[in-house]
C-alpha cells in the first residue's frame, strides 16, 4: 500500500532490555505506578485496547505509559500482527509487514479507511534481540497527528 503519510516507527525493545519469561502474545500486565506519571507497563505486555501516554516519543523502550482511554492519551492499541518467520527476518522486512497490515486493520477499528482518515498509525515491532526472547508480534497504534485525545478512537471514522 503507498500512502502520503509516513507513518511513525518505534521500536519495540533490544534485547538488553528485555525480561527473560515475558510473553509477546500476553494480556495487558497490572501497571505499576510511577512516582512522577501515569502507570508502567512492559511493552511486551500491552495488549489491544491499550491507551498510550508516551507523548509521542519514540525509539527502543522497555516499558511505556499506560492510561485508562477516558483520560486524555496520545495513542491506543487497535491490532496485533503476530510474524511466524522462523528466523528474523530482519529489520526491513518487520516494517514492511507492520506498514502492509497496520493500515489494512485501521479500517475496522476506525470505522475509516486509513487514506481518508485524519489519524494515522505507528507500531512497536520485534527487533532481532527480542526475536531471539520470542517476540513475535507488531502491535499497531492509532493516534490523532493534531494531538491528544479523550475516549478510544474505535469507530470514530475521521
Amino acid at each position: 500500500m503507498t500512502t502520503s503519510r509516513p507513518a511513525v516507527w518505534l521500536l519495540l525493545g533490544a534485547a538488553s532490555l528485555m525480561l527473560a519469561g515475558c510473553s509477546a502474545f500476553g494480556g495487558a500486565a497490572t501497571p505499576s505506578p510511577t512516582p512522577t506519571g501515569p502507570p508502567e507497563v512492559d511493552v511486551l505486555d500491552l495488549a489491544v485496547g491499550d491507551c498510550l501516554d508516551t507523548h509521542g516519543k519514540p525509539g527502543i523502550t522497555r516499558t511505556v505509559p499506560v492510561v485508562d482511554c477516558a483520560l486524555e492519551h496520545d495513542s491506543e492499541a487497535y491490532a496485533k500482527v503476530v510474524l511466524d518467520d522462523a528466523e528474523f527476518p530482519g529489520d526491513d522486512a518487520v516494517k514492511t509487514r507492520a506498514q502492509a497490515d497496520c493500515p489494512e486493520e485501521f479500517a475496522a477499528f476506525a470505522g475509516i479507511e486509513y487514506d481518508a482518515s485524519t489519524l494515522d498509525y505507528a507500531y512497536y515491532f520485534p527487533t532481532s534481540g527480542s526475536w531471539a526472547d520470542g517476540d513475535r508480534r507488531i502491535l499497531c497504534l492509532i493516534f490523532d497527528p493534531a494531538g491528544r485525545v479523550t475516549g478510544s478512537l474505535e469507530g470514530s471514522a475521521r
